[in-house]
């Protein structure tokens, strides 16, 4: 296993919004995290990453608990995709480019500037390299958000709803390439992620979060219409189209 997350726990203060989740993950598998706005899906990107510190439980990449690793060394293992970034008045290259922090002493060297315009490339924003990110759609500037992980090379991608702003179109596109780099890079994934059926059609395996802990880890054959009424209180019927499954509310 590349991710193990054994019994974590995490509080606000004095508000526990996370208890007792565990589950593992292999190279290049996808794992989407469900539950209602709130359930904490968020919070638990963040300690994966190290960004907040559990209060309880281990969580070890391969052999190693990342509370003991550096900060440098986890920016090299997991690249890490929020839900918005800040600095607007970046070129999208610039942009890219802080993904090599964590490998960047000094001055940039040359595999740096190769791993920016290989990851651009593999993006499809080759073309948009000097362009301002307050000049980009919405579909653009997400896929430059994780372009920057995937500079840093990671064993472990987390992405924090990664479609929540854009159309179906750039859904699936983001949602495509991320899935093609994912398997052949071998990296393994956790995606917070509200839409069930993108979840469906992209993800290996799921983790329901309900009251703050894990409702259910399963592969993604085993979720059942019960499961999804259980954590999102709707009643729901799974059907394919071709080889797809998808939800219907009913």
């Amino acid at each position: 296993m590349i991710l193990s997350v054994n019994g974590i726990e995490f509080s606000y203060n004095s508000h526990k919004t996370l208890k007792n989740i565990s589950f593992e993950l292999k190279q290049g598998e996808i794992l989407g995290v469900l539950g209602t706005n709130g359930a904490g899906k968020s919070t638990l990107l963040k300690c994966l990453n190290n960004i907040l510190r559990p209060n309880k439980g281990q969580i070890c990449i391969g052999n190693k608990n990342i509370l003991k690793m550096t900060t440098a060394l986890i920016a090299k293992t997991i690249g890490y995709v929020p839900q918005k970034y800040d600095n607007q008045y970046q070129s999208v290259f610039d942009a890219v480019l802080l993904g090599r922090k964590p490998y960047i002493n000094w001055d940039v060297g040359e595999k740096d500037l190769y791993m920016v315009e290989k990851t651009l490339k593999i993006m499809k924003l080759d073309k948009l390299a000097l362009r301002s990110l307050h000049t980009l759609s919405g579909g653009e500037m997400q896929k430059v958000i994780i372009a920057r992980a995937l500079a840093q090379e990671p064993k472990i991608l987390l992405l924090d709803e990664p479609t929540s702003s854009l159309d179906m179109k750039n859904q699936m596109e983001v949602m495509e390439l991320l899935y093609e780099i994912i398997k052949k890079e071998k990296i393994a994934a956790v995606i917070s992620i509200h839409d069930l059926n993108l979840a469906f059609r992209f993800a290996d395996k799921f983790l329901t979060i309900k009251n703050k802990t894990v409702h259910s880890f399963t592969n993604k054959d085993a979720v059942t219409p019960s499961i999804i009424k259980e954590v999102y209180d709707i009643e729901v019927k799974l059907a394919k189209i071709n080889q797809y499954t998808i939800v219907v509310p009913i």
